[in-house]
């Protein structure tokens, strides 16, 4: 184990450079950050540049934690568009760190402001007569505080659900600790915790709700997989 934690920490003072090389080479509009997931809540071990306001000591994304979710079944996530709390359009990539076992322990991410030509492209698009509506990338909580992240997921599923926390019935209720798990919430510490104080439940309720979510998303999955038929991918669909 000793051994693992020295290649990790080995893989990322080697990557530290390429940090600043890569920042330095597209300039302002971006940014990069190297992340060591073996400490969520503090996640950033190296920045470069200013485009997500991230310093080093800060907390890992929601992005992040999606990953951090999946664990050795993580893969990279390329050139992905999102918006900063702040309205900047930013195109992204992921790409997570392994080590010798394939175990991931941290990632690389690249991220640049593309909110300069997306309004150069909106300009040429109405000159050319075929401006149109444009779908609106999701957005991303960027924070140094981890709490602020996990606070922005739940607010974002609270809003998808249109109801407060009293009003949701039972089945809704645990459709929503899903959702947080599968985003990866759970797996930073204290995050039960604060997602109780939030919805104003106790701690005990807190992990009820999340067993059942898991339970009940276990069971519909092997139901499904038990149904599965040559009519389930019907033409043209992606498995």
């Amino acid at each position: 184990m000793e051994s693992l934690e020295a290649e990790r920490d080995v893989i990322l003072r080697a990557l530290t450079p390429v940090v600043d090389g890569i920042a330095a080479t597209f300039g302002p509009v971006c940014d990069v950050v190297l992340h060591d997931y073996r400490r969520p809540d503090r996640s950033v071990v190296a920045v470069a540049g200013s485009v997500t306001g991230r310093t080093v000591g800060g907390a890992m994304s929601e992005i992040g934690m999606r990953i951090l979710a999946r664990g050795d079944d993580a893969d990279d996530e390329l050139n992905y568009v999102t918006r900063t709390s702040a309205g900047r359009t930013v195109k992204s990539s992921t790409m997570v760190l392994r080590d010798s076992t394939g175990a991931v322990f941290g990632a690389l991410c690249v991220n640049v402001d593309v909110t300069g030509l997306e309004r150069v492209q909106g300009l040429l698009a109405a000159l050319a007569g075929a401006a149109g509506a444009r779908a609106e990338a999701p957005v991303t909580t960027f924070g140094d505080d981890i709490d602020s992240v996990v606070d922005a997921l739940l607010d974002d599923r609270l809003r998808r659900q249109d109801q407060t926390w009293a009003a949701l019935d039972r089945p809704r209720r645990l459709a929503l600790f899903r959702s947080l798990d599968e985003r990866g919430v759970f797996a930073v510490r204290r995050a039960i915790e604060q997602v109780a104080a939030r919805l104003g439940i106790s701690r005990a309720s807190a992990y009820s709700y999340l067993s059942q979510a898991r339970t009940t998303h276990r069971s519909g999955a092997e139901d499904t997989a038990g149904k599965a038929g040559p009519d389930d991918h019907p033409e043209g669909a992606h498995p």
